[in-house]
């Protein structure tokens, strides 16, 4: 039984992002098709933004009116517009319409934003619902949420997404010398995108199923037995209150070995021990249980930065950063790194450490390989090392450690406020998606308006030795 709510808990966790993840993963072959092209990015990282009025009604409910807010239902609501959505999406994204005399994709645009109202306010209803089952199980649940971007990114790669060929292409030209103008041949080397193995159609659809997976993982999930799951979480308040008892055992009185007198002499003062005795262990078993509020304001800002790191920031460049090393060196990247985060995960699952101070380090520590990552992707079109099988090795290392590193800090950190309250689960996703929106829009100005960045060409590499 552990093992299938194991399994629940991970399908149930994939369907937190997994449709988003699917559309970035498949843009090189949509851009070829849609009216925006390579500008596309840029719109749905807008799109995505804006979809943060789903987390921000939840939390706003969950703080003003928490009993009207019927957890279970919300997320039957959401993953049933994903599906809906997906679903329309598989015959109706290559659809446009005129706006100011421009063709756009409106009904991509359109889904697109429904998706990502699943996938952000998943943040703040998928994780408090894990509140209901033991400890263990928010793991695994973190575990399929890393599966959300590794499983689409290796269907996209059977299917053959963003694989290129360099071509060696003839372009006649005219060349004017002084009053003369004759025609002449250019010869250059072109990025030609391979066809792919199945239609962006058939990609789509697998995003329903996956979608379809999850309702049902959760659909089961609500069905779990109640009996199985008290005794469970008994035994661990069990285990948890009994690490305090020498704590419990210097304040609270002694009582009297007598039973005569205890019972007949002074039941008054009895009762009163007895009282003083529950309230001392319910403050102590508190006071032990939680953290400080500094600790807890450095635990969220930790979550605020991480997410702004791994959601907004990095992603936004990865492709600037690898791309000038090589198409090899690209997909690795963005295959390995998302391997790394269930990797991380599985790890977190059999040795977790909740060490405030482990958790700030690993966050300097991926914060280190995401300047790297960054840095690189500022001097594309020629980072360093470019001409060097080193270069393009340590590029995909600093990736995987990247992503390895912060995930297993948002694991534990996902784990270490399951056991502080449901009320904690819900700001943690709301600092997620603060987080995730705080980077985005930081790089967008700077990706699509000031063009810092400059795309590398792995055909044509004319940078100096």
């Amino acid at each position: 039984m552990s093992l299938a709510i194991h399994i629940l808990a991970c399908v149930f966790g994939t369907g937190s992002w997994v449709a988003i993840n699917g559309l970035w993963v498949e843009l090189p072959l949509i851009v070829n098709v849609l009216p925006e092209g390579w500008d596309l990015p840029s719109y749905l990282t807008v799109i995505i933004q804006l979809a943060n009025v789903g987390p921000l009604f939840v939390t706003l409910m969950h703080k003003f009116a928490p009993g009207k807010m019927k957890e279970i239902v919300a997320i039957y609501v959401i993953i049933s517009i994903g599906i809906l959505a997906s679903l329309l999406m598989v015959f109706f994204w290559k659809g446009t319409t005129l706006l100011v005399g421009t063709p756009h994709s409106t009904a991509f645009l359109t889904l697109t934003f429904f998706l990502s109202l699943v996938d952000c306010t998943s943040s703040v209803t998928f994780l408090p619902f894990m509140m209901r089952l033991p400890t263990k199980y928010m793991t695994t649940y973190f575990i399929g949420e890393g599966l959300s971007g590794f499983i689409p990114g290796l269907v996209a790669l059977g299917q053959g997404s963003g694989m290129i060929k360099c071509v060696n292409a003839s372009k006649p030209v005219n060349v004017t010398t002084g009053n003369f103008t004759e025609g002449a041949i250019v010869h250059q080397i072109e990025t030609h995108y391979l066809s792919a193995n199945f239609s962006t159609e058939t990609f789509l659809a697998f995003l329903t199923v996956m979608m379809i997976f999850c309702l049902l993982a959760f659909i089961f999930l609500t069905r779990v037995p109640h009996k199985m799951l008290h005794e469970v979480q008994v035994s661990n308040e069990v285990l948890h209150v009994s690490t305090t008892e020498l704590e419990l055992n210097k304040y609270i009185p002694e009582q009297p070995t007598d039973t005569q007198s205890f019972s007949l002499h002074d039941p008054r003062k009895a009762m009163d021990k007895a009282k003083l005795a529950a309230e001392t262990q319910s403050v102590l078993v508190s006071t032990f249980s939680k953290y400080s509020k500094q600790q807890l304001l450095f635990i969220y800002l930790l979550v605020v930065w991480v997410n702004s790191l791994t959601n907004g920031f990095l992603p936004s460049v990865q492709t600037y950063s690898c791309l000038p090393y090589g198409n090899l060196a690209y997909h690795l990247s963005a295959a390995l790194g998302s391997m790394a985060n269930p990797g991380a995960c599985i790890i977190a699952l059999f040795v977790p450490k909740r060490s405030l101070l482990l958790l700030g380090f690993l966050s300097l520590v991926g914060t280190v390989f995401g300047a790297y990552n960054m840095a690189m992707a500022a001097l594309s079109p020629c980072p360093l090392l470019q001409h060097s099988e080193v270069g393009a090795i340590l590029i995909v290392l600093s990736w995987i450690l990247f992503s390895g590193t912060l995930s297993y800090v948002k694991v534990m950190i996902g784990v270490i406020f399951r056991d502080e309250s449901h009320s904690a689960l819900v700001w943690c996703g709301a600092a997620v998606q603060l987080g995730s929106m705080i980077g985005a829009l930081s790089m967008f100005p700077l990706v699509n308006v000031y063009d810092i960045f400059t795309a590398g060409d792995s055909c044509n590499m004319n940078c100096p030795l």
